[in-house]
């Protein structure tokens, strides 16, 4: 096993709306509405959190990802009001590879005003020049008609079906795969 790390952000993303940072405790709050939604968290492989130890629960866990240098959990800051709106995780790092995942959320409220989009454009171009990944790839459920738009949008390429790859809420479900080259990048990366 490697001993190189996922390194931290040097500081704040900033897009025109948003600032995308690295999680604390205090985002919870806001945190626990955008995940406390059970229409938000339709696709998530956890449960809708209910109190606020679920929030903490998850927050041990992204806290561990941390301090194994295989995961980065980040929030999305909305600039105007400073409200925490949604999250990018980037993990499974693999150093060797130079690979890792992104997922991410959004509150309900939020949908279809291309704030993802901005979001993880900025945070996908900062993988790919500051931390010095070289490909990006999400799991997707097929259901999931925003998401997999969105990621052909930003040049991710489907590249297969994972056939029942994972089991949620009680429900084994396919994934399709996508991945995103630092190589072949539209979002102003060199190639």
């Amino acid at each position: 096993m490697s001993s190189v790390l996922l390194p931290g952000l040097s500081g704040p993303i900033l897009t025109p709306r948003l600032e995308v940072r690295e999680i604390r405790g205090s985002d919870l709050v806001d945190l626990m509405e955008v995940n406390g939604d059970p229409e938000v968290t339709r696709f998530l492989p956890y449960p809708t959190w209910q109190k606020a130890e679920d929030a903490l629960a998850w927050l041990k866990r992204m806290q561990a990802l941390r301090d194994a240098g295989t995961g980065l959990q980040l929030v999305l800051v909305r600039r105007t009001d400073c409200k925490v709106v949604g999250t990018v995780l980037l993990f499974r790092f693999d150093p060797g590879s130079a690979r890792l995942e992104i997922g991410y959320v959004l509150a309900r409220a939020c949908w279809g005003q291309g704030l993802m989009r901005e979001a993880l454009t900025a945070t996908c171009r900062e993988a790919f020049t500051q931390l010095g990944i070289r490909r990006i790839e999400a799991e997707v459920n097929p259901d999931n008609a925003a998401s997999n738009k969105l990621l052909g949008s930003l040049g991710f390429v489907r590249e297969g079906t994972l056939r029942q790859r994972w089991v949620g809420k009680g429900v084994a479900y396919d994934t399709y795969i996508y991945g995103l080259l630092a190589s072949e990048s539209a979002l102003g990366v060199p190639g």
